[in-house]
């Protein structure tokens, strides 16, 4: 920083206004909101550097420069419009990544979406005109495919197991296996969630095993319900085992059967590597009051909570007060709408993008590898197996056989395919390359890939 007052004094005159930047042409097609708001906070921290002495006359004379100025304030109004919400390419592998969104909805849930934007069905009758219930729709679908009595939708599926709780044991002992106390992404546990829901968590067994006479064992007046949760994201292996719905109905007598199912696979049939994956039909089939599972991930729709069952039990959840807080938005319920519909009259392995990437033979992954590393011609690109993953808790650490393409790179390529513009990139890196999983993406995706690969990052796999 300059040594004297004056000096300090014309490097902080420098400094143009901004209504001085509002009459630059450079910028003259920034929305003025915009640039009066990035202007200020940029010519803020020139003050505040020049007065801190980090920037001396020349220094801080040569950023203020219309020229130099205008770029950078350019650039920061760029970043300022771009939504944080903004469309990314999965070549991670996993399918149901929540960093990025989980599951990608079918093409007549993003119709449906935009089709309900405006004005909509929600809370009336459209025959009638009279106040209904907005859930209808989807409940009526849900009762066709799962068999259940009654169903309801909430916002997600910590929502439904709260609720389930909440409106079915509030004020009474819900036996639990210890094995199954899970905290899932965002520090959600149940026992917190039993306690907040109300209820008494009575937990037996140990960590690895629990035995049918550890749940009979604990039965008092008090009891209300057996509870079983899905592990979700993680796995025990070996000497491990704890009772299936089916073993819990048999000795409930008059106790509630809860299951919470997680994922929730609604598709009934075979998806490779997700064989032991529990089916909501299976859960309802073996004798559960009430099972509730995610509506975004396995089922491959919006996120939502879901929960089927005896339709008396299901009704005392809508009742309940908590429900109001909890329940979908007309966009929601739209989208699940369209997507249920699938399931029940389209073809659904092929018209749901997280079916279909889950049942796609390895043949399949490999000529779509083979067309990308095609599209990357003059890079090192190099066509190998890999693994990829189902994601967000569903059969955790099973790896699906997959192919990739790998281009040697590291941290730094990842952090630039993630800024490629107008469409960032997610990959991952193993072994000194980055990879770019081919299950995961779609193959009208690859030209986009390619291009952001060859824009954004030119050292990635570049020939020496």
């Amino acid at each position: 920083m300059p040594r004297t007052d004056s000096d300090r004094s014309a490097a902080l005159r420098s400094l143009p206004s901004v209504d001085e930047i509002l009459r630059w042409q450079a910028l003259v097609d920034v929305p003025r909101a915009v640039l009066v708001r990035v202007a200020r906070t940029w010519i803020d921290g020139l003050r505040a550097s020049a007065l801190a002495g980090d920037l001396d006359t020349a220094a801080l004379t040569a950023l203020a420069a219309p020229d130099a100025a205008s770029a950078e304030l350019l650039e920061r109004c760029a970043a300022e419009q771009r939504p944080r919400h903004e469309r990314v390419y999965n070549a991670t592998g996993i399918v149901l990544h929540t960093g990025i969104g989980r599951a990608p909805l079918p093409a007549r849930a993003i119709e449906a979406i935009t089709a309900a934007a405006g004005y909509a069905i929600v809370e009336v009758d459209p025959a009638s005109g009279e106040r209904d219930q907005r859930e209808l729709g989807v409940a009526a679908l849900l009762r066709d495919l799962t068999g259940a009595g009654g169903a309801l939708v909430v916002n997600n599926n910590a929502a439904a197991t709260t609720l389930m709780l909440a409106a079915l044991c509030a004020g009474r002992e819900v036996v639990v296996s210890r094995g199954e106390l899970v905290e899932i992404g965002g520090g959600f546990r149940v026992p917190d969630v039993m306690r907040r829901a109300g209820c008494h968590m009575v937990e037996v067994g140990a960590t690895n095993k629990t035995h049918l006479r550890d749940f009979t064992g604990a039965v008092t007046a008090e009891t209300v319900a057996f509870l079983k949760v899905h592990p979700s994201n993680f796995r025990i292996e070996g000497f491990a085992g704890t009772p299936s719905v089916a073993d819990l109905r048999g000795v409930a007598g008059e106790l509630l059967v809860l299951d919470d199912l997680g994922s929730g696979l609604l598709w009934n049939e075979p998806l490779p590597g997700l064989e032991t994956e529990p089916r909501v039909r299976d859960s309802l089939a073996m004798g559960a009051h009430v099972t509730c599972f995610s509506g975004d991930k396995l089922l491959g729709g919006p996120q939502c909570g879901i929960l089927v069952g005896d339709a008396e039990l299901i009704a005392r959840c809508r009742s309940n007060p908590l429900y109001r807080a909890l329940r979908c938005d007309k966009l929601t319920l739209a989208a699940l709408e369209a997507t249920l519909r699938l399931y029940r009259d389209g073809d659904p392995r092929h018209e749901v993008p997280t079916l279909r990437m889950l049942s796609a033979l390895p043949e399949e992954l490999r000529e779509r590898s083979e067309q990308l590393a095609r599209l990357l011609d003059g890079r090192r690109a190099e066509v190998v197996a890999s693994d990829s993953f189902a994601g967000s808790g569903a059969n955790p650490a099973k790896p699906l056989p997959s192919f990739a393409v790998a281009l040697r790179g590291n941290n730094k390529h990842l952090d630039a395919l993630r800024a490629a513009r107008p469409t960032g990139v997610f990959a991952r890196v193993a072994e000194g390359a980055v990879l770019f999983d081919a299950r995961t993406l779609l193959l009208e995706d690859l030209a986009e890939v390619a291009q952001a690969v060859l824009t954004s990052a030119p050292d990635l796999g570049a020939r020496a």
